[in-house]
């Protein structure tokens, strides 16, 4: 089967939801959920044995790279994100139901609840079809087909003001940013005559290529990028966007928005490092922007009540540390398996299992616990050891605790920065991943060392979906896996 034949089973199974939803009826809604579910794992499986055509002659092949076994793990990362949000949006759907607007006259009583479930779809053709975009109009097309299916999940509850507020935030900022990369981009065809990447970088290594103007299109599309995978000074919109946005929405943002971003970033950036006059000024402000990023994810994560404020922290300082593996790019490698984008494509990957648990467990929990700050994780070992320990896996990866994906994911970094000499940026962070032992490891602390403070005994125990309990072991299991032997991860694209 062509590979290009995955996102097109994609977007026909989001609009199967759609068409079930409009005109089978349906006495429980969540049942749509469970045929993209059972689709993306048809699609998941078929990333394993998708043929590469003979012939890439054609207009089509001059958007869509071919060959490319990074962009198969990077849409298996596609599938697996929107896999994992569906089955937390099943446990979502009181929540859902009760904030978005009543249903009219004669409508069904859960009137809105597959919109929900098929929107993930199209965000996850977007994303596939982003890991394979070799051209700049591709690359646009398809960032915004996500981008647009963000909007309108991330405002999905109407009847939440937070959720109405991350909305329109995240609508006019990244509607800013999208000129910003258009305005880019139409200066790097200025500069280069095409919209090939492998163009783009044959014109950029050119030696009279001007640099001002280079370096100009590069802060462009920087600034672009940079708000797209959270990295300071861009950083603002997240913190909100992450608490108002519905959980599920919110773990698909943290996850998927960022390893889009972080694709894009790979493939228009590399241009430019590859660029012998470019190379030390794009250098030296990608340091800059790591540098600030660490500081201000690590930081502004220590005093956080508000566990999704706290993970939206705490994904600014994640990507900090995926910035930095892209710093120490030039003199990076050698002969070495780890490159920085094998570096990143590893981090992606590990960020994606601890991330995805941690707002696994909060998905299980929210209709069962009063809120959302860390207090109401006070005692929880005693009303559910299950989730008390899939929680703790989660965060000791998020730290970098040893045998846990997180730990070689910013093990490796640190690899790179040493390679490359960057002191500097190897000292901040370390700072970082030290201030996250405290701030991950408190929510630790908070569910086995403490009690409710409102009669333990009377609290009654917490139950878990099988579904949800299936993919939490699933993700533990893979996370302790990767933390005895990364070659687990590496060995699906290097």
């Amino acid at each position: 089967m062509p590979v290009y034949y995955l996102e097109i089973i994609v977007v026909a199974l989001g609009l199967l939801m759609l068409m079930v939803d409009a005109f089978v009826k349906l006495e429980d809604k969540r049942s749509i959920a469970w045929i993209g579910m059972l689709g993306l794992v048809v699609v998941f499986a078929l990333l394993f044995v998708v043929k590469w055509p003979a012939s890439t002659e054609g207009a089509f092949w001059k958007f869509y790279s071919s060959g490319d076994k990074l962009a198969l793990y990077f849409k298996g990362i596609a599938v697996l994100t929107t896999l994992i949000v569906l089955v937390m949006a099943v446990d979502y759907t009181p929540t859902i139901l009760a904030q978005i607007a009543n249903p009219e006259a004669g409508a069904h009583r859960q009137a809105g609840l597959g919109e929900f479930f098929a929107l993930p779809m199209f965000a996850c053709a977007g994303l596939m079809w982003m890991a394979s975009a070799n051209n700049l109009v591709s690359i646009f097309v398809s960032l915004e087909t996500v981008t647009i299916a963000f909007y309108i999940m991330v405002a999905y509850l109407r009847r939440n003001v937070g959720s109405l507020e991350a909305g329109v935030k995240y609508l006019i900022l990244g509607a800013l940013s999208t000129g910003f990369l258009v305005y880019g981009f139409a200066w790097l065809f200025g500069i280069t005559g095409s919209m090939q990447l492998s163009e783009i970088s044959t014109a950029l290594a050119k030696p009279d290529i001007n640099t001002t103007t280079a370096l100009f299109t590069f802060g462009l599309i920087l600034v672009a990028l940079a708000f797209k995978v959270g990295a300071a000074p861009f950083h603002l919109w997240i913190p909100d966007v992450y608490q108002g946005a519905p959980t599920p929405i919110t773990a698909f943002l943290s996850v998927g928005s960022k390893a889009a971003g972080f694709i894009v970033m790979l493939r228009l950036v590399s241009p430019f490092l590859a660029s012998a006059e470019l190379v030390g000024k794009v250098t030296l402000v990608l340091t800059v922007v790591a540098v600030l990023t660490l500081l201000v994810g690590n930081l502004a994560a220590l005093p956080q009540k508000n566990f999704k404020r706290l993970l939206a922290y705490s994904s600014i300082a994640h990507a900090g540390f995926l910035v930095m593996a892209l710093a120490s790019s030039p003199r990076a490698g050698g002969n070495s398996a780890l490159t920085p984008v094998a570096v990143i494509a590893f981090y992606l990957g590990a960020y994606l299992l601890m991330t995805l648990l941690a707002f696994l467990v909060m998905t299980s929990l929210r209709t069962k616990i009063s809120g959302e700050d860390l207090d109401s994780f006070r005692g929880l070992a005693k009303r559910s050891p299950f989730l008390a320990f899939a929680m703790l896996v989660a965060m000791s990866s998020l730290a970098g605790i040893p045998l846990t994906a997180g730990f070689f994911g910013k093990l490796f970094v640190f690899k790179l920065a040493v390679e490359s000499q960057h002191w500097v940026l190897l000292t901040v962070g370390l700072i970082g991943a030290a201030a996250g032992f405290y701030y991950y490891l408190k929510i630790a602390a908070s569910m086995f060392l403490s009690d409710s403070g409102k009669g333990q005994i009377d609290l009654p125990a917490i139950s878990v979906s099988p579904l949800a309990k299936i993919a939490m072991v699933a993700l533990m299991v893979a996370i302790i896996l990767a933390g005895f032997n990364p070659g687990l991860i590496l060995g699906l694209f290097v």
